[in-house]
């Protein structure tokens, strides 16, 4: 009961940062003090921008640049990805599902990995993504999935 009377604690930037978190980071969504904290650092940012006369969607965009921060690469997200666009046979569903129960046996994986924000964007993205595939392929062949 106590982490929901957290959530009813949260701000406007705390339950956008929460909802990000079950979606893209789901190890993370509980951490009610690091959501509260990334909320305040981004509400101040927000608040700073306006003082400083910057107009409401640029305060808006530094206020989220605070957020998240250091949160915009996701395993969870590349999983899910890899089997929407390598296993399209999948559905939404199945794919959410598999994404959630492939996210430890890939560990090894990413540990290999530099993990940062920008990383989606990068050369080496390729080759994570392409070892991630036969990650992902070897453990459907030996029926882990």
């Amino acid at each position: 009961m106590k982490s929901k009377n957290n959530l009813k604690e949260l701000s406007y930037y705390g339950l956008l940062l929460r909802s990000y978190l079950t979606e893209s980071h789901p190890d993370k969504a509980d951490d009610i003090k690091f959501i509260k904290s990334r909320a305040d650092i981004a509400a101040e940012a927000y608040s700073d921008a306006i003082k400083e006369g910057y107009s409401h969607d640029r305060a808006e965009e530094m206020a989220s640049q605070a957020l998240y921060t250091g949160l915009l690469f996701s395993k969870l997200d590349t999983i899910r990805n890899i089997l929407w666009e390598e296993f399209s046979y999948l559905s939404e569903s199945e794919v959410n599902e598999k994404a959630l129960k492939l996210l430890p046996l890939c560990e090894e994986v990413f540990a290999d990995y530099m993990l940062h924000d920008e990383l989606a964007y990068s050369f080496e993205y390729n080759q994570l993504y392409t070892e991630l595939v036969g990650q992902i392929d070897l453990l459907e062949d030996e029926d882990e999935l």
